[in-house]
């Protein structure tokens, strides 16, 4: 019975040929993620995959702020299917966990409504002139690295482990909201146990950690964050999670979600900055790596080609964990060398606060 269960919560997921769709926000966050992603299934593992220049934003943030109403998302969502078709492709992968959540919500509209369907059919021809033809298959891009993990591992140079001391990291994964939790069976392993992310750790030599908050919110919640009134409540969220994970000593935590890599890592530093309060080591905080960046460094990335340095909380203590060479002088030049700017604290490093890492261990 529990196995039947278990295999209630896992998915049909395409070995080749995606479609893929673009986060509208998380490039502002972490740039070099997505074009990792595409490096890694391109150069690295020899996929077929399309970055179509004529999509757009799925309107997520506008849909969950109550801006944009369903009838126009679902034309929206539609579009994007028919690019896809009109491109010659059928597997449809998704950068953003909110953008995954909306697409998963509207096929099952759609597969529940099918008048809803037919309506959006229309809206979108009378919008377009285009035809909707919906995707043989939907996934998160985290499932399409979790899927292709062992290949990954296969050409793996850098395995999750500490170089100096031959132990596994231990490390925190996080799991979006909009993954699993709206709706269960489209993510890998369910709500409550969902393996995507820590399949791949795993899968490349690391330990996951388990804690009491392990799957409590970042604490983005759109309305929390875009209402700056609201602010507090994400803070509280994460600084909740933080508190949760540091007696259990993680070398890093790992997201598949945009918004969650960007809280978890950049409260960090709020909370220094407002309390002198740090989760990690020596006085600094955890840092907090996209799946990408932990699939780029296990494959021998250059940290500063995936964007590492666009962190909160430094990653230097991690590279140096993990054996990683790296040259600090290039760590602020952008292509063709080119001097990006350096930030007036970037370290969340906070040595005479409070460091709840060396409190609780």
């Amino acid at each position: 019975m529990r196995r039947t269960k278990w295999e209630e919560y896992q998915k049909d997921i395409a070995d080749d040929k995606y479609y893929y769709a673009r986060s509208c926000i998380r490039q502002n966050f972490f740039p070099g993620s997505e074009k990792a992603f595409l490096d890694i299934l391109r150069n690295d593992l020899g996929k077929d995959i399309f970055d179509d220049p004529l999509h757009t934003s799925c309107t997520g943030i506008g849909y969950h702020s109550d801006i944009v109403p369903f009838e126009t998302i679902m034309t929206v969502v539609a579009r994007q299917f028919a690019l896809m078709h009109e491109a010659g492709y059928e597997n449809f992968t998704s950068s953003c966990i909110t953008s995954f959540g909306i697409y998963t919500e509207i096929l099952n509209t759609w597969e529940e409504f099918p008048e809803t369907e037919e309506r959006t059919r229309e809206n979108l021809f009378k919008a377009t002139g285009r035809e909707l033809v919906k995707p043989k298959s939907l996934a998160h891009t985290s499932d399409v690295i979790f899927h292709l993990r062992k290949e990954i591992a296969e050409r793996m140079k850098r395995p999750l482990v500490n170089a100096l001391t031959g132990e596994p990291l231990r490390v925190v994964e996080h799991i979006g909201c909009h993954y699993a939790k709206i709706f269960p069976k489209s993510g890998i392993g369910g709500s409550e146990f969902p393996y995507v992310l820590a399949g791949m750790i795993e899968s490349w030599g690391g330990e996951v950690v388990d804690y009491p908050e392990r799957r409590h919110c970042c604490g983005f919640g759109f309305r929390n964050y875009l209402v700056q009134a609201n602010r507090g409540y994400s803070v509280a969220n994460s600084q909740k999670k933080l508190e949760s994970m540091a007696p259990y000593r993680p070398d890093f935590i790992v997201c598949n979600c945009p918004g969650c890599s960007m809280f978890l890592d950049k409260w960090q530093y709020t909370i220094a900055e407002m309390e002198g309060t740090t989760y990690g080591a020596h006085g600094h905080g955890i840092p907090v790596l996209t799946y990408e960046e932990m699939a780029g460094l296990v494959l021998g990335y250059d940290p500063w080609e995936l964007g590492m340095q666009m962190h909160a909380v430094d990653v230097e203590p991690l590279l140096e964990k993990m054996g990683v060479e790296y040259d600090p002088s290039t760590k602020y030049l952008g292509p063709k060398g080119k001097y990006i700017g350096k930030p007036a604290a970037a370290a969340v490093n906070c040595s005479a606060g409070v460091t709840l890492y060396d409190i609780k261990k």
